[in-house]
């Protein structure tokens, strides 16, 4: 179903009716055209799952068109109810509208994020605005709003539950949000700005994915391959052939093959190419720059801010949020900010004099700064992660994942062959509760591919929710790595299997959720909020339990030796002053450039100055530079919310001591059952304050975030 919460944070869904048929208008009427069948109701056991072979990418227009008719009928038999507004004839009945738009929304969503081929992108960006117009019309639908406005003034008569009344507060809450009481002038303009940042944002991410796809960095020589490992050599083989330059190699321009050739690359100009083709992503001037870009966005957003009464974007975003403000927010990343800049400093005068001692005669640069960051490691804690990465096997690492919700959680993964997928690469389990009955299914798309976007996340198929009848949840996990030659395992870094474990904290949340109300399931939470879960179960992965148990050498079969895991644990607050500067940076200028006001900006000059103003090392640049921003750009998303993962990791870092402090320390089974009961399976229906709160028993106490990172406590304990 097509929930409130979906509709506002994607600023909507759809089209108008009328634009949208003049797609499929020209068939003779005397000739029957049958609907698309992505439209069809799932199918199966447990309500059923996406039936991918249903899906014609040039049908998603058509598809998206009769269900928007349905859902506007929907919509339209609410607001002609003669009753007096009450909980069940105008918010459950919202609720329940636009059950086919979200089947079609969950094709849709995916294929543009791991297929985005072919036709899909005209077809993507046609829709883009038209998904916006239609999200605008619901929510500027003034006899829907005053029906809802009616339940809302009156909750306290009407005898609602806690859940029902955190439904009625937020479904008002976004209405107004969205513009429902601006007049109509104001209402059409908010219209025009969404379907216009919508066009944008898609053009954003499509200009991205070419400059993933298109650059890479050809080597010629064997000799430019020193120091890399054998998987990564094939690896760089196998991309060049598939580009015609069948005995050479390739470094493809994404972060999954930019990072561990920088990371471990001799040739140093090859490093500083390899660095320069990733980190000028939509800055070369060309069809894919994106400069004009974020500057209209930026400009429009101030701009539909003013019309909803807010100072800017940035008071507008975070309103909903745990900060509350932008102060809050701000006042937290500057507190880490400065020890986070100071330890850089540190480390990197420390790796200047490596370099002298080798005779380098240069001056560390960006493109240096992770390989020789791995010889201080070596240095300092005597740790090679070269010698770990032999034992993180992908197949291993999600089995430790699996092992570990079992033993938390009593969750149970099955593999399920039967069931269909959108892809060869992606494969299906069935999840059992600790009773062993059904929970829903996790869905894994681990490799990365033309089309799809890069990095890593979660995906929500269908949200859980009691309302009519028990509906479980369907997730899946999507990441990039580099396949390995048929019959080889995949080989991952430290950092990719603790991003593993992250992304199916997200999966967890989705799975253990225990809400009558899809908008108020799984993830639909506070975007400062949202990461915790994540954050969280990345720490299960430094366990002795699991390492013992999972990290095997890929060819002898033997465990990691225990020599080698205490070498990570004390070094696990190694390289956080890189670790925090390169993501910190990139949030306080996401903060910025929507704190800024009206005025044009040029996010590259923006960009440079603002860093340099906050004393940015020269060795380090943001995660994400501002042209290929995608959080910041690519949606509304985390735009003025990037700092969430700052936020989030000050409740992980302290919700992690109660685990530890506990009586089973890390596996603690109380503990464990009380984080579920009281944030996994919540959701939206109780403030995330409180959540947090019932859990840990006090608020957040943000000193744990600086024990965590390896910084000075200098944080004061607060309220969040």
């Amino acid at each position: 179903m097509t929930t409130l919460r979906t509709a506002h944070k994607i600023f909507a869904l759809l089209a108008t009716l009328a634009t949208t048929l003049m797609l499929i208008s020209t068939v003779n009427a005397a000739t029957p055209v049958a609907p698309p069948a992505m439209l069809a109701t799932w199918t199966g056991a447990h309500s059923g799952v996406p039936d991918w072979s249903a899906v014609k990418v040039e049908e998603f227009p058509a598809a998206f068109a009769i269900a928007m008719d349905e859902q506007r009928a929907e919509i339209a038999r609410i607001t002609s109810n003669k009753a007096k507004p009450n909980f069940d004839n105008t918010i459950v009945a919202l609720e329940r509208s636009g059950q086919t738009m979200t089947r079609v929304y969950t094709y849709y969503n995916v294929h543009t994020s791991v297929l985005n081929v072919g036709k899909l992108p005209s077809i993507k960006r046609e829709l883009a605005p038209k998904l916006a117009a239609f999200g605008d019309e619901i929510n500027q639908n003034l006899p829907l709003f005053k029906r809802v406005e009616a339940v809302y003034n009156a909750r306290e008569k009407l005898k609602l539950n806690p859940e029902q009344l955190r439904l009625t507060w937020l479904t008002y809450t976004e209405f107004v949000r969205a513009g429902a009481k601006l007049d109509t002038a104001q209402k059409k303009r908010v219209s025009e700005i969404n379907q216009r940042l919508a066009t944008l944002f898609s053009d954003f991410q499509q200009h991205l994915l070419d400059d993933e796809a298109k650059p890479y960095t050809l080597i010629e020589s064997e000799t430019g391959l020193a120091g890399l490992p054998q998987d990564l050599r094939d690896a760089a083989a196998r991309s060049a052939e598939s580009r015609g330059q069948k005995g050479k190699w390739a470094v493809d321009n994404t972060r999954s093959s930019m990072d561990p050739f920088l990371t471990l690359a001799q040739d140093r100009g090859l490093r500083e190419k390899v660095w320069r083709t990733y980190y000028n992503r939509g800055n070369n001037d060309d069809a894919a720059d994106n400069k004009k870009i974020i500057t209209e966005i930026l400009a429009l957003r101030f701009e539909r801010a003013q019309l909803l009464g807010y100072a800017t974007h940035a008071h507008w975003r975070v309103e909903p949020e745990m900060a509350a403000t932008p102060a809050r927010a701000m006042a937290l990343m500057e507190a880490v900010w400065k020890p986070a800049v100071a330890q850089v400093h540190t480390d990197v005068a420390a790796m200047q004099k490596i370099i002298d001692a080798e005779g380098g005669g240069f001056k560390l640069a960006p493109w240096d700064y992770r390989y020789y960051a791995e010889k201080l490691r070596k240095a300092q804690y005597d740790l090679d992660l070269n010698e770990v990465k032999p034992y993180l096997q992908l197949d291993k690492m999600r089995e430790a994942m699996f092992w570990s919700a079992t033993k938390l959680y009593g969750l149970r993964f099955i593999p399920a062959p039967s069931i269909a997928t959108n892809h060869v690469d992606v494969t299906a389990w069935e999840v059992l509760d600790a009773a062993g009955k059904h929970a829903g299914y996790w869905y894994f798309d681990p490799y990365a591919r033309v089309g799809k976007l890069s990095g890593a996340w979660m995906n929500s198929y269908r949200n859980q929710q009691k309302l009519d009848h028990a509906l479980t949840p369907i997730v899946s996990n999507n990441s990039n790595f580099i396949p390995a030659a048929k019959g080889q395992a995949v080989l991952i870094s430290w950092d990719d299997a603790v991003t593993m474990f992250h992304e199916f904290g997200h999966a967890l949340h989705g799975l253990l959720s225990n809400v009558t109300y899809a908008t108020l399931s799984g993830t639909n939470v506070a975007r400062d909020f949202v990461e915790f879960p994540s954050q969280i179960n990345e720490r299960w992965l430094l366990t002795p339990e699991v390492l013992d148990k999972f990290a095997l050498h890929y060819q002898t079969g033997k465990p990691i030796p225990h020599e080698l895991v205490e070498k990570i644990v004390r070094a696990k607050t190694f390289n956080e002053g890189f670790t925090t500067v390169e993501y910190l940076s990139g949030a306080i200028i996401d903060m910025k450039f929507h704190l800024a006001g009206g005025a044009a900006i040029k996010p590259v000059e923006f960009e440079r100055d603002t860093l340099a103003a906050m004393g940015m090392p020269d060795e380090v640049v943001m995660r994400h530079r501002t042209t290929q921003f995608a959080h910041a750009f690519g949606s509304d998303g985390y735009s003025a919310g990037y700092y969430a993962y700052l936020w989030a990791d000050s409740l992980t870092a302290d919700a992690w001591e109660a685990f530890e402090q506990s009586a089973g320390g890390a596996w603690d089974k109380p503990t464990a059952a009380r984080f579920v009961k009281e944030v996994l399976s919540r959701g939206n229906s109780v403030d995330q304050t409180i959540a947090f709160r019932n859990f840990r028993g006090r608020d957040v106490d943000t000193a744990a975030l600086m024990r965590h990172r390896g910084f000075a406590p200098a944080l004061k304990k607060s309220g969040g």
